[in-house]
């Protein structure tokens, strides 16, 4: 019997992509189709645990094997600066003047190892130009392909970040589709962003990244519940254990479809039974790991969700949570608008604002006319329990 197939860990690949084939496909397709693809920037969006990260691992595997360089960040301080160094190690920071911590000018250093490196937010969107000019100009990227970095938790840059980044980006195209190089030689920039949705109001709608506006958005969803029992019956039984359709099936209704409680559940399912050394996954595994995926779950994935929440959205939950099933429709975890106002003691319009604000974030879902509902699975129950 081979190991656990399932890897429920944050940014592994798992076995199976279930769900996820079309936006493969679709950048896939703009790394062949050629600059001006819409695919080539793409934003990538999804709450926590729907697999954002293992995307970007994809696209980089997918990259490499098409023959492009890639690069891979996460957005915190000073992004713009590792995106440089990354993508021109020897030049990229010298044309704009770029120091050393301690205060040595980076200009004529062969190594740049020592104390930090920083840019002036002037000279960012330069400095990042710059190096993506010359990484495209040297030896580290072929003819007809080109560079693609993938920045990680979007959500969390800076403004002066997404300005630089944008800037620079805008560039290299324009300066491509300026070019007389023949487009199956001319080399490009491939980037894609993933983070939380409420990334693409800043990168979308602000007025200094307009171009950010026609990139390809894309939005992780739910993966459905039989696409989830087919890949649960696959991705077992190629480890060496059996599972019935109808066990399977109720494996993938305990995940609903949240990617990384799929992983979760089939990692405690299959784990029940092997210390069972059984080598079949019946109902008790389904129960004992439906126990330990949901315990995990609620750590990993409800807790930080309402944890980044201010305190009006907190308000806003609790008394969806209460509200849940009252005016006999909602069972499933549905609220009645209505409902709503009355527990938060809140007026109408006000009960409106953060709705539109958890709606926006993907906390929260509508269910039918004038109804809400949980977007992330056991939220509800979690709420509830901490008071």
């Amino acid at each position: 019997m081979d190991g656990n197939p399932f890897k429920p860990t944050a940014g592994k690949m798992p076995p199976v992509l279930v769900g996820r084939q079309l936006i493969i496909e679709d950048f896939r397709e703009a790394l062949r189709d050629g600059i001006g693809a819409p695919g080539r920037i793409m934003l990538v969006t999804g709450q926590r645990g729907f697999g954002k990260t293992v995307m970007l691992t994809e696209f980089r595997k997918i990259a490499k094997s098409e023959g492009w360089l890639t690069i891979s960040e996460t957005a915190s301080d000073g992004l713009v600066d590792r995106l440089a160094l990354a993508l021109d190690p020897q030049d990229g920071l010298r044309v704009a003047g770029a120091q050393l911590s301690p205060a040595i000018s980076a200009g004529g250093l062969g190594s740049l190892s020592l104390g930090g490196i920083t840019v002036s937010h002037e000279m960012a969107p330069l400095t990042l130009r710059t190096a993506m000019d010359h990484c495209l100009a040297g030896k580290r990227t072929k003819k007809g392909k080109g560079v693609l970095i993938t920045i990680d938790e979007m959500q969390s840059a800076s403004r002066e970040d997404i300005v630089a980044i944008a800037t620079a980006v805008q560039h290299v195209i324009a300066q491509s589709d300026e070019s007389d190089i023949a487009e199956r030689d001319k080399r490009g920039v491939a980037i894609v962003f993933a983070g939380l949705p409420s990334m693409v109001n800043e990168l979308v709608n602000n007025n200094t990244t307009t171009f950010m506006r026609r990139a390809m958005q894309r939005e992780l969803a739910n993966v459905s519940v039989p696409e989830v029992r087919d890949a649960y019956v696959k991705t077992i039984g190629e480890s060496g254990m059996d599972i019935d359709k109808d066990v399977a099936d109720q494996a993938s209704r305990i995940s609903q479809g949240y990617p990384y409680m799929i992983q979760l559940v089939g990692y405690y399912v299959w784990r029940s039974a092997r210390r069972r050394n059984a080598r079949s996954i019946e109902l008790q595994d389904i129960r004992q790991g439906e126990h330990d995926a949901l315990t995990e779950f609620v750590q990993a994935v409800c807790a930080p969700a309402i944890d980044g929440l201010g305190a009006s959205e907190r308000i806003f939950l609790r008394a969806m949570a209460e509200s849940s099933g009252q005016s006999g429709f909602g069972a499933a975890g549905m609220a009645k608008i209505s409902d709503i106002v009355s527990a938060s003691r809140h007026s109408r319009s006000w009960v409106n604002k953060y709705r539109a604000i958890l709606l926006r974030d993907r906390i929260i879902e509508v269910a039918g006319h004038g109804y809400v509902t949980f977007a992330i699975p056991h939220l509800r129950e979690y709420i509830m329990s901490v008071g």
